[in-house]
């Protein structure tokens, strides 16, 4: 049975609309009888780029490359200037954008992509964020990936805040559509936008990021604006930090904030918070196991990818992955500190960027924090930090920094505090 002959059984009965973005709401019976693109050119293991948005035609596209046997490439507007080289690593045969259909020479295929092709499933190439190089390219077996969504869930009026081309996306999209939900689009991703859209179709669970969060709490928007339809809070994409969770708790005691815990190379997890103001979680789900070495997270998992289109395969010979996740571990529970990359040693003595982060954040005038280890020919290292601040000419580096040698020990101490901007890249992650 295809993708969306079983999707029109899940919605046979269905009265309400699966879709509303403004004035406009959409049945799930429109989706599929809208005026569609000609696909019948597109053949099985062809790569296909779909620059879109979740909107109707999006969506029903994505559903019919599925039927169709496509290795599907979504992408947002708003990494354009990316687009040819998110075109390249793949190979993309055909790019779709709105009703413009256009085939390319996508060149010779990488061998999991012939793979999966010679197979007859279709696939799905998402990109990594690219804050550490050049995007990865990570393949999914899409037969694989839809598995987790066949056990029936409960779902709730979602806005779908994270982006197209993401991970967390496309799982709000599938899990609507398998559970028979609703789902609201935004006008727009500005915090007046997302808690408009949330007070106007009364959204229920609004799963964001921990910068989009910290943004709306420096706004001023919490608690004011946050209407009381609003039940839970998920968090993650990146790491959460504590001053921000505690205002979070503080300011709207009537929401549940969860983390969640996934990453595009291995799928979204089950992941269970501790409590909603615990940075604590158990990381679990249908055959994925854990384990901690030297500090750091590794997962083994049946949602894995089938690898990296223009890296090396990550995956140790019995199928772990290291996640290089810092982790603080309590029994079951894991608390993610940060990336492995972030370790900052100063004359030996090694600390997280995040523990330095933590303490500014905790100043009334700090917005935004990044803090990294820097090279020093006497100690190795020494911390250097820029700030954003919550509005112009509230806060001075000399403050600042009395602040920090207040709360931090001495070698943790940065030697240069900048006031500038922190950059947030289009999915509201800290890069």
């Amino acid at each position: 049975m295809s993708l969306l002959e079983r999707l029109a059984r899940v919605w046979a009965d269905a009265e309400h609309p699966f879709f509303i973005k403004g004035p406009r709401s959409i049945h799930f019976e429109d989706v599929l009888s809208q005026r569609q693109l000609d696909l019948t050119t597109i053949r099985p293991g062809d790569v296909v780029a779909l620059v879109g948005d979740f909107d109707p035609l999006s969506i029903c596209t994505f559903l019919n490359l599925v039927d169709r046997g496509a290795i599907i490439v979504p992408l947002a507007k708003e990494t354009h200037s990316q687009h040819e080289y998110f075109l390249d690593q793949p190979g993309v045969d055909v790019v779709i954008e709105g009703a413009s259909k256009t085939r390319r020479d996508g060149g010779r295929k990488h061998p999991l992509v012939t793979r999966l092709a010679d197979q007859g499933h279709a696939g799905l190439v998402l990109y990594s964020t690219g804050t550490t190089g050049r995007p990865k390219a990570i393949l999914h077996d899409l037969s694989t990936f839809l598995r987790r969504y066949e056990t029936p869930r409960p779902t709730l009026r979602t806005l779908s805040f994270l982006l197209f081309d993401h991970i967390g996306g496309i799982n709000t999209m599938l899990h609507t559509l398998f559970n028979k939900g609703v789902v609201i689009a935004p006008d727009d991703r500005t915090i007046d936008g997302v808690l408009r859209a949330c007070a106007d179709h009364r959204v229920e669970l609004l799963p964001t990021t921990p910068t989009f969060l910290r943004l709306m709490l420096m706004s001023g928007a919490i608690p004011e604006k946050v209407p009381r339809c609003l039940r839970i809070i998920t968090y993650g994409t990146e790491r959460m930090d504590q001053p921000t969770l505690s205002q979070l708790c503080e300011l709207l005691p009537d929401v549940d904030l969860r983390q969640t815990y996934g990453m595009s190379e291995l799928g979204i997890l089950r992941a269970k918070s501790e409590a909603r103001g615990s940075l604590f979680m158990k990381i679990g789900g249908e055959g994925v196991e854990t384990k901690v070495v030297d500090g750091v997270l590794w997962i083994r998992s049946p949602s894995r990818m089938l690898g990296y289109l223009n890296a090396p395969d990550p995956f140790d010979t019995d199928g772990w992955y290291d996640t290089t996740d810092v982790v603080e571990q309590r029994g079951e529970l894991l608390r993610i500190t940060g990336r492995a990359g972030e370790v900052i040693n100063v004359a030996g003595l090694k600390f997280m960027a995040s523990e330095v982060e933590r303490v500014a954040l905790e100043h009334d005038g700090v917005s935004l924090a990044h803090a990294r280890g820097v090279a020093n020919p006497i100690t190795g290292q020494h911390v250097e930090i820029i700030v954003d601040e919550v509005a112009p000419g509230v806060l001075d580096t000399r403050t600042l920094k009395a602040h920090m040698e207040a709360c931090l020990p001495r070698h943790m101490v940065p030697r240069r505090v900048t006031i500038g901007t922190v950059k947030v890249g289009h999915r509201f992650q800290r890069e």
